[in-house]
């Protein structure tokens, strides 16, 4: 039923199992726009499978009339 985890077994000389070492950099994406074309944009990168909705800041306003700003972080790999 159970597998022998004594130190001179196979299992346990091979755990645990090396993982591919991979470089990672954090990306920033910043929208600036009406609260609309906002949301549009987030709505699209999330139907490409890019980010999710929740992933982005609340939209804030910029000064400007009408415009609003979203901040998305996303750490992507680099190999």
């Amino acid at each position: 039923m159970f597998q022998d985890t004594s130190p001179d077994t196979e299992v346990s000389k091979s755990w645990p199992a090396t993982l591919p070492e991979h470089q990672f950099e954090t990306v920033r994406h910043i929208l600036f726009g009406t609260l609309t074309a906002v949301r549009n944009t987030m709505a699209l990168l999330h139907k490409l499978n890019y980010a999710e909705p929740n992933d982005w800041s609340q939209p804030l306003p910029t000064g400007r009339p009408n415009e609003v700003m979203a901040i998305l972080t996303k750490r992507i790999r680099v190999d």
